[in-house]
């Protein structure tokens, strides 16, 4: 028992940067608490003392403000950080090294007793705040929920499920990298030293320099990002926002293109009034 809340108080110590003492978790984190009464609850609960492991996960609700059921089984290294308001069912299964924010509920669909009405979460699965798994389906090893998704349905290891309803992202779909990746080096107009002249200078586009200047960093592009990711979200997670900078970039690319241009017929204007003048 002590080793695994050696365990769980080492966890939280590794990915909270807020913790600044291993005795201020043990004393100050109501995730490890819920964690701890959740053991006991559960053990009871396996043992038939249905009414005493409901009752002990009571008082850790209100203690601690996160409601497990005591039939819930979670693994070890689970995170559940601030977690105010955290929902967990009866049949849910939580795996090894989740880490679970504030405010997330892993619930059901069905009202059926006897069957599996709650999510199961594989190993190191990242839920963002707010969001809703409901279900009885898998979330893969690795995956991650982000915050205020919606997801019924079974999320891939390693994709990412966001948005409600939920949309899932596979790691290697690079569609969502944004349009620079099918778009061609973008031409701009530079003013020729020559008279009556432009030369084309063809310059890739300020997206594709980006993501050139990222590289590795992508995480849809080079697989799962190393170490850990908070709230469960990428550099790619929202193609609505990807979209707009898209756009953005490329409106100041043809904002540019068109005042060389305007410079470039300015100039033919002046050297075409000093010949008549002549």
């Amino acid at each position: 028992m002590f080793t695994r809340l050696r365990s769980d108080i080492e966890t939280i110590f590794e990915r909270d940067p807020a913790a600044k003492s291993r005795w201020e978790v043990l004393t100050c984190y109501p995730g490890l608490h819920a964690l701890v009464l959740h053991r006991l609850a559960h053990a009871l609960w396996g043992l038939g003392f249905w009414w005493l492991g409901r009752f002990i996960s009571h008082l850790s609700r209100f203690m601690t403000g996160i409601e497990i059921h005591p039939a819930a089984v979670i693994g070890e290294r689970v995170f559940f950080d601030h977690a105010m308001g955290v929902v967990v069912g009866e049949t849910a299964q939580i795996g090894d090294g989740c880490t679970i924010y504030q405010g997330v509920t892993l619930g059901g669909t069905s009202l059926y007793k006897g069957v599996k009405r709650h999510p199961t979460l594989g190993a190191n699965v990242v839920v963002g705040a707010g969001a809703k798994v409901l279900g009885g389906f898998v979330v893969g090893d690795g995956a991650k929920i982000g915050s205020n998704a919606v997801v019924t349905k079974p999320v891939p290891a390693g994709a990412t499920a966001i948005g409600n309803p939920a949309r899932v992202i596979l790691p290697d779909d690079t569609s969502f990298a944004g349009p620079s990746s099918s778009l061609s080096p973008t031409t701009s107009l530079t003013a020729s030293p020559s008279p009556g002249l432009a030369h084309l200078e063809q310059t890739p586009s300020p997206s594709s320099a980006m993501a050139q200047e990222q590289g590795s960093q992508n995480p849809l592009t080079e697989g799962p990002s190393p170490g850990f990711s908070a709230y469960g979200v990428t550099q790619a997670d929202d193609p609505v926002m990807q979209s707009f900078k898209e756009l953005s970039e490329l409106s100041q690319a043809q904002s540019a293109r068109i005042a060389a241009l305007e410079q470039t017929l300015e100039d033919l204007l002046k050297r075409q009034t000093l010949q008549e003048r002549r």
